[in-house]
């Protein structure tokens, strides 16, 4: 296991995913809270709330100590992508290196926009990672040093599983992973408003599916089969599950979910295609 408790990290934008990984990496201990730093550039009052929660440093972006940072993770909302490379352009130091989690910014992106030969590297977690839970891609850039590399990745594991992939694929995995909570959430709420209109309690309804989308996650993780052939194991003939799977057939359930996913992977294209529009490389 790698060190790094003498890292310091910044994060740039304070948003949802932000705090998640906050969370994550400090409830795993493998950072010190006081290594940790948060800025955005206007809402004072989210600083303020995060540095009492979890100890880090909170702080107006003009007071960031640039030079002892060792990570910049950019976690604003992507329209905020261009000014916030611009505004590191000229800060950063040998050695540091970029990170974003933003949909749709590529690494290409960055190095363009960066001084040449820049580190840099394009992440992937969902907000799972605020129970340490997270599914999380990473692909590193041209120029990344292996040790930069290995530190991300065990930055990130504080959050849940890391995936390192091909710069290629990270659209993709924005689909299946990035937004794939919200799927599952999607269904959550139809299977439990079902429970209410039968007569079951709302909370209880809601443990219950929970219960059950966590253990057939877990069936998928611990066996050495694939969800086609777990499916099937579970459905017998006649039965109320395949009662239960016809209808989802009828009603074009799989071509939702694979229409969701494509979506959302086309979408973190399009973003990168409208970003690449708003800063010009110099």
């Amino acid at each position: 296991m790698r060190l790094l408790k003498h890292k310091k990290v910044a994060f740039l934008g304070a948003g949802s995913m932000a705090e998640a990984m906050i969370s994550g990496v400090v409830k795993s201990g493998k950072m010190r809270a006081e290594n940790v730093y948060v800025t955005n550039k206007s809402n004072a009052a989210k600083l303020e709330r995060l540095e009492s929660r979890y100890g880090i440093n909170a702080m107006p972006q003009s007071e960031l100590p640039y030079e002892d940072i060792d990570m910049f993770i950019l976690a604003m909302k992507p329209k905020g992508a261009a000014g916030a490379l611009e505004a590191l352009k000229d800060k950063l130091v040998p050695g540091q290196v970029v990170v974003s989690v933003l949909a749709g910014i590529s690494t290409g992106f960055m190095e363009d926009n960066l001084k040449d030969g820049q580190q840099v590297v394009r992440v992937m977690p969902n907000t799972s990672s605020m129970i340490q839970e997270s599914a999380t891609a990473i692909s590193p850039g041209l120029h990344t040093s292996d040790e930069n590399i290995e530190d991300i990745k065990e930055l990130l594991s504080s959050m849940g599983k890391v995936f390192l992939i091909e710069e290629e694929q990270m659209d993709i995995f924005t689909g299946l992973a990035g937004s794939g909570p919200a799927y599952f959430y999607y269904l959550m709420e139809h299977m439990e408003r079902v429970g209410r209109e039968n007569g079951m309690d709302e909370k209880m309804a809601r443990e219950i599916i929970a219960q059950t989308i966590l253990g057939a996650a877990k069936m998928i993780i611990e066996k050495d089969e694939t969800p086609e052939v777990l499916r099937k194991n579970v459905t017998s003939p006649n039965g109320t599950t395949a009662s239960g799977l016809n209808a989802l057939r009828k009603y074009n359930g799989g071509t939702a979910i694979s229409q969701a996913v494509n979506h959302a992977a086309n979408r973190s294209k399009e973003i990168n295609r409208e970003l690449e529009g708003v800063l010009v490389p110099s």
